[in-house]
């Protein structure tokens, strides 16, 4: 597991993040903005139709029925607005960052397999990784110890030599 790796790609996740993060309000601000700059037409523009058609259709139906078919003529151009502010973000921009967000995902995810694959190694087999490490001092343990041997055994047979000549 290399952190330099892992860093990266944190630091790309977060990055996404903050993008997708920062589409989805402008997206927010975007449709509050519209809602509230619709509501304002509606309130200034309808009074103003709305006073002039109950006016109009007085005179030619009753107070009552005027006033019901202002109302839906209400109803009707708010759920159009309504429609056109709840439209999908813009998809190219939000489909990149969503890729670079799953491709930075995908690498953190292998990386943390390759350290857990490392760690296991490491527990099931702990002597794998010692024996390399421990081979050279225990060889030169049992050369010292051969020499040592080998040097003590001939001292002890050199006058054993000695008095047998002399």
């Amino acid at each position: 597991m290399d952190t330099e790796n892992v860093v990266k790609h944190l630091r790309l996740l977060w990055r996404t993040d903050r993008v997708i993060a920062d589409i989805r309000l402008r997206h927010l601000l975007v449709g509050l903005g519209l809602r509230a700059f619709a509501a304002l037409i509606a309130v200034f523009g309808l009074l103003m139709f709305e006073l002039a058609a109950y006016l109009g259709l007085v005179q030619i139906t009753s107070a009552v029925v005027a006033a019901a078919a202002l109302g839906g003529c209400n109803i009707v151009i708010a759920a159009l607005l309504l429609i056109i502010a709840s439209r999908a973000p813009s998809g190219r921009e939000l489909e990149l960052a969503n890729e670079i967000h799953s491709s930075s995902m995908d690498a953190l995810q292998l990386e943390a397999r390759s350290f857990q694959s490392q760690v296991s190694n490491l527990i099931n087999h702990p002597l794998n990784n010692l024996i390399p490490l421990l081979i050279v001092p225990i060889a030169t343990m049992i050369i010292k110890t051969l020499r040592t041997q080998g040097h003590s055994e001939s001292e002890a047979s050199g006058p054993a030599e000695a008095s047998h000549s002399g």
